[in-house]
């Protein structure tokens, strides 16, 4: 595959790995008891989503600056990458993220590290609440993420950086407390590739178009653009 043999493809691959490693490590290690008392949540939500924007704006011009394997199965559901870039995306974050959890476990004082800030339900909050929290969340965010970094809108203000920021922000204030990983983000991811890319601003792209990007045998629009003037790839990530 043509993927294969880019290096582009592979700084990108690597990219993801960083910019998610610096992500749990900063966003966990806020989100440790290093005192008595409540929990701050405005703390550890101003935490993750300052990294977030930070980490998207270093890294967005070389990987898309995805960090999260809900936005990449999400960038997939919508066709605007392959599967075999998805896949190593999804990989290399996962292992950054025990990258970033294990140099956060070795720096931390034994009486502080706790279960490392592991996400648990609340007494009160079923599964399926939490799950449904989760699905929201992550909708919201994808749809963010999609628009900020539509290369068909004109006339774009601001930071899409700092907007992702935000909504990693807001996401963290409502759902610290109640969220669970993996089934409700992959569903809240897929659900905001379908609405925006599908219902609020559909890409005109036929199943053969589709599939091809999906295969790997064709390139999404801003990739082979780039790569034609041998340019860093781009993915998504225009005027963050």
């Amino acid at each position: 595959m043509w993927e294969f043999r880019s290096m582009s493809f592979w700084r990108a691959v690597f990219a993801e790995f960083y910019g998610t490693m610096f992500f749990v490590f900063f966003g966990l290690g806020a989100a440790l008891r290093w005192t008595t008392g409540s929990h701050n949540v405005l703390h550890v939500a101003f935490c993750f989503g300052l990294a977030a924007a930070t980490l998207i704006q270093s890294i967005g011009h070389i990987s898309g600056g995805h960090i999260n394997p809900a936005v990449t199965f999400a960038y997939l559901i919508g066709s605007q990458m392959s599967l075999f870039r998805a896949v190593f995306y999804i990989v290399a974050q996962c292992l950054g993220a025990l990258a970033g959890a294990a140099v956060l476990y070795g720096v931390t004082p034994n009486n502080m590290r706790g279960n490392l800030a592991l996400n648990m339900l609340q007494p009160g909050i079923s599964l399926g609440m939490a799950t449904t929290v989760e699905v929201f969340l992550t909708l919201q965010l994808v749809v963010c993420i999609f628009a900020v970094t539509d290369e068909r809108r004109n006339g774009r203000l601001g930071s899409a950086a700092l907007a992702i920021g935000f909504s990693v922000l807001i996401g963290h204030l409502l759902g610290l407390r109640l969220g669970v990983y993996w089934v409700g983000p992959m569903i809240g991811g897929a659900m905001g590739a379908i609405i925006y890319d599908f219902m609020l601003f559909p890409r005109m792209r036929s199943l053969s178009e589709r599939m091809a990007i999906l295969k790997g045998t064709r390139p999404p629009e801003a990739e082979s653009q780039q790569d034609a003037r041998g340019e860093p790839i781009e993915l998504k990530t225009q005027a963050l």
